[in-house]
């Protein structure tokens, strides 16, 4: 590292007021201060002492993210050998998903970032950190055969409209990458739901595939709950669906990472579990007797596993920048998705992943939440008073 930071000082006047590559001081600065922690400190505001910044935050919530990467990548290509009958070992499915699921992200933080620097630049101030996440969210959320310029077209959408014209990041007030999927969804929805997303070889035939080929779990549990996977399958992710979204027990250990660097809240993520089990129950008490195959029949556990609920109720719905900020708050916000994600899935089925409704529903009221939590702590102080 001393190597790196001999090499920093020594360009360092460059990027400088009146060196040759003054107007790209802000991607230096943003390489130094992400190999580096800033040697400076804020010139007003509070000021905090710590050994952590926002890019170091960033760099956490990607390590928590890499569970969900590597086994999605294996998951596509186990997918894949399964739908034409090919055997293939784990090395093999690992492989043939990081050559499909490379180009998607590269060009998600080529674009991103792309787009980062630019208002960087244009605007001279230092180039925003969040697209770090950002940049690698969105692949995990868009199926293995969404075209790359779609992907260009989505992270372009959620940088310039998500974040950057209302300020960059802190200032946004729904997350980037939720709107860069419903972007996606609402779009394109061809290529974002129904159908499973196998990934189709030129040179294999396409037999196999057509026999194999049904719709995603969020789709089968409307017609017919019962033809759903196992919880075992939902639980680990052998199944169909977007990259990083399948494997519940992957997301699991991405929480317990977040938790227990105190980066993530667990107070959200456990309140929007218990809100799916509460409108889970509620919902199969309620389950027309004369219609045994209904989605509201569903268990209520299953929609923990189903669909994306366990990566957006892990890494979307606890964005510090979107989500409530009070204690209480916090409660109230992971309840309402878990409650809004059954309800949207079992009375909504033209919009199955509920989920991704439900969150950016909640970043918007977000704000008002805290506001009530916090006039209700005034109310009852100046009662006590």
């Amino acid at each position: 590292m001393k190597i790196a930071q001999k090499l920093l000082n020594s360009v360092r006047p460059h990027f400088k007021e009146g060196g040759r590559f003054e107007k790209l001081h802000p991607a230096f600065d943003a390489l130094e201060t992400f190999l580096f922690v800033p040697g400076h400190t804020t010139s007003q505001g509070v000021h905090v002492r710590d050994a952590i910044d926002l890019k170091r935050t960033m760099f956490t919530v990607i390590v928590a993210l890499v569970p969900t990467l590597l086994f999605g990548m294996w998951n596509v290509g186990y997918q894949h050998h399964l739908a034409y009958g090919m055997e293939a070992s784990l090395v093999d499915n690992f492989l043939f998903g990081f050559w499909k699921v490379l180009p998607i992200i590269i060009v998600s933080y080529a674009v991103g970032l792309g787009v980062e620097f630019i208002f960087a630049i244009v605007r001279n101030h230092q180039v925003s950190e969040g697209y770090l996440v950002t940049g690698l969210l969105i692949p995990l959320t868009m199926p293995v055969t969404i075209p790359l310029w779609m992907v260009a077209l989505g992270a372009i959408f959620c940088t310039v409209l998500g974040k950057e014209i209302f300020g960059g990041t802190g200032m946004n007030f729904m997350n980037p990458a939720l709107l860069a999927r419903a972007f996606m969804f609402f779009a394109f929805p061809a290529y974002m739901s129904g159908d499973i997303w196998t990934d189709l070889s030129p040179e294999a035939g396409h037999a196999l595939v057509d026999a194999y080929s049904g719709a995603t779990n969020l789709v089968t549990f409307d017609a017919n709950f019962t033809k759903l996977p196992s919880a075992a399958d939902m639980f680990w992710g052998f199944e169909q669906g977007s990259i990083g979204e399948t494997s519940a027990f992957a997301c699991l250990i991405g929480a317990l990472i977040l938790i227990g660097t105190g980066i993530g809240s667990w107070q959200i993520i456990v309140s929007c579990v218990v809100g799916v089990l509460v409108m889970g129950v509620f919902l199969n008490a309620l389950a027309p007797a004369d219609m045994p195959t209904h989605a509201m029949h569903t268990p209520a556990y299953y929609h923990l596993l189903m669909g994306g609920f366990a990566f957006g109720a892990v890494y979307m719905a606890t964005d510090p920048v979107s989500a409530a900020q009070t204690e209480t708050g916090k409660w109230i916000y992971g309840l309402l998705i878990g409650m809004f994600t059954v309800i949207l899935r079992v009375f909504n089925p033209a919009y199955p992943e509920g989920v991704m409704l439900s969150i950016l529903l909640m970043n918007v009221f977000a704000s008002l939440i805290d506001h009530l939590v916090v006039e209700q702590h005034i109310k009852n102080r100046k009662k006590r008073a």
